[in-house]
């Protein structure tokens, strides 16, 4: 089975349907539909333009930045168009410009809702990095734009896109480790950094927010189930910087349907990337999880789960599936409405956090 027949048919794919609406189709039709991204920061920067140069579906058309120097450097790296350049002030001029069909919004999460909202009010899909946004009230409000205004939105989760996420999720669904008892997932890094968004609250900093989705993804996929408690504790090494509520490091523990349970970990403050799944027939290992450079792992038997790639096929592989879903007016792959889940669970984990309690979704 092909890569792509496979995302069709994979259990991931049968998850999101679903929950999302179909795509409107595009008029004209296009061969390729063109990207703005907004914000140009370091996942544009390093991961989505070069990805950009790499996919079949989607191509870089614009640009949105409160920043002329990045314009013109952009500009003329990737020749863009000065029509197709925009600032936040006149972001909603984007509705004129037929070159753009697809706006991807890649802010701090508390900018997340209101360009989402004014890129669906200007008619183009969206797509949106994660965390999708900092409450469940403002994904729906997201999710609501999207649908009112007829446009697709989908979330920036470049791991269902990865065949070996894919060919781990199919191994588990097919019963291949028996039934899940317990999950052991765990994503984080040093940051060194002290004044990035994800040192400020404000902004949508925190690592529960951040890589704490990736930990509440590997629990979801292992299990296929939505948790129905958890409990969580936080704490910090650099109170200086992580302060006032501010997580450097989160600890959870979820109680699914099944009996199925998880132990998830992460963190700002130092390095893990790994998840293990258990079952009463055996177990799974995926090392590293979440690894920009690459997911790998040992399934039952020591059956090896490694698609060889190189950067940045991830984000290339995520544009090309999202853009031919809208093209062939299919669900998202990864819907608002997956994004709005792990919010609803991060706000869960935070709750249980401060008050030390068990908190019931």
């Amino acid at each position: 089975m092909d890569r792509r027949n496979f995302l069709h048919s994979s259990s991931l794919m049968a998850a999101s349907v679903a929950f999302s609406p179909l795509s409107i189709p595009l008029s004209p039709k296009k061969d390729k539909l063109g990207v703005a991204l907004v914000g140009l920061g370091y996942y544009s920067t390093d991961l989505l333009a070069p990805a950009l140069q790499q996919t079949k579906n989607c191509y870089l058309a614009g640009i949105v930045t409160g920043t002329p120097s990045k314009a013109e450097q952009w500009t003329k790296k990737y020749n863009i168009p000065a029509k197709n350049v925009y600032n936040y002030q006149n972001f909603d001029q984007i509705a004129n410009n037929p070159d753009i069909d697809v706006v991807y919004v890649v802010l701090p999460p508390s900018m997340h809702r209101e360009y989402v909202i004014r890129a669906a009010k200007a008619g183009k899909h969206v797509w949106v990095e994660k965390p999708m946004a900092m409450t469940e009230r403002e994904c729906q409000d997201m999710i609501d734009a999207c649908r009112s205004n007829k446009r697709s939105l989908a979330v920036g989760y470049r791991l269902h896109h990865d065949p070996n996420t894919q060919e781990y999720v199919k191994m588990l669904r097919d019963g291949a480790i028996g039934k899940i008892q317990m999950v052991n997932c765990s994503a984080g890094y040093f940051d060194a950094r002290t004044t990035h968004w994800k040192q400020k609250k404000e902004l949508g900093g925190g690592v529960m927010y951040d890589m704490g989705v990736y930990v509440l993804q590997g629990a979801r996929l292992a299990t296929g189930e939505e948790p129905i408690s958890v409990t969580a504790q936080q704490f910090t090494n650099r109170p200086d910087i992580y302060k006032n509520g501010l997580d450097e490091t989160t600890m959870a523990q979820l109680v699914f349907p099944s009996g199925a349970r998880a132990a998830v970990q992460t963190s700002f403050g130092m390095n893990m990337n790994n998840l293990h799944v258990v079952g009463n027939k055996g177990s799974l290992r995926i090392e590293p999880y979440s690894a920009y450079s690459g997911v790998k792992g040992v399934g039952p038997g020591g059956k090896v789960i490694d698609h060889p790639y190189e950067v940045p096929r991830q984000q290339a592989m995520q544009m090309d599936d999202d853009a031919a879903a809208i093209m062939a007016s299919k669900p998202m792959l990864v819907p608002g409405e997956e994004g709005l889940r792990d919010i609803r669970i991060v706000e869960a984990i935070y709750k249980a956090a401060q008050s030390g309690k068990t908190v019931t979704l």
